[in-house]
């Protein structure tokens, strides 16, 4: 009784004693294969929105068998990130010097520091 699908049960209505006037969910069982052949079986609900791929057990990538290649093309703009933003206003000549510039100006404040320290 587990591995069935029910569908339409009211709480209290039936028991679950004996199947009596239980229908199980219609199913659809779904070929996907991987690249070096292994074959995977799904089993989805008939009305269910099948994936064009699927993980196996062994974690490869399978494509489903007798399918529609589906190319999904995105509308998003790829997202920009800091460093995209930041080589918009700078060069990386300009990015070296500035990064030269600031380890320059830290390495000079810590030996103040460490000089201080040791007096």
């Amino acid at each position: 009784m587990s591995d069935r699908s029910l569908r339409g049960m009211r709480l209290g209505a039936q028991s679950m004693e004996t199947e009596a006037g239980v229908e199980p969910a219609a199913r659809q069982r779904v070929e996907y294969r991987c690249e070096d052949g292994e074959q995977v079986f799904v089993i989805f609900a008939a009305e269910a929105d099948i994936p064009q791929t699927w993980t196996s057990k062994t974690g490869k990538e399978a494509t489903l068998v007798n399918g529609e290649k589906q190319v999904e093309e995105s509308t998003e703009k790829p997202v920009r990130t800091h460093w995209d933003m930041l080589l918009e206003r700078r060069t990386p000549e300009e990015l070296e010097t500035i990064l030269q510039d600031r380890l320059d100006k830290l390495r000079a404040t810590r030996g103040a520091a460490q000089a201080a320290a040791k007096s």
